[in-house]
């Protein structure tokens, strides 16, 4: 699921969603996600959009969090969160 489904309704500046979109598209690429309904698509879209609830909005330092929470969990550990 692309980040802008998910974004729907969603209350945030132009930029900030430009932003999330680019660490969306830099980590789902890192990890090699190609297909855009895979469920670990749509975690990291909840936590691009996680970590820019919380103040950050620079598209490379959003990925380098987002990667960083994803290595942390715990393997085997579902999609949704």
């Amino acid at each position: 699921m692309p980040i802008s489904e998910i974004l729907k309704g969603a209350a945030f500046e132009p930029t900030h969603i430009e932003a999330m979109g680019l660490a969306f598209e830099a980590v789902c690429s890192g990890l090699g996600l190609t297909n855009p309904d895979d469920p670990l698509c749509d975690l990291v879209a909840r936590k691009v959009i996680e970590c820019a609830q919380r103040g950050e909005h620079d598209p490379e330092r959003l990925a380098r969090i987002v990667l960083s929470a994803l290595k942390r969990l715990p393997h085997g550990r579902s999609a949704r969160m």
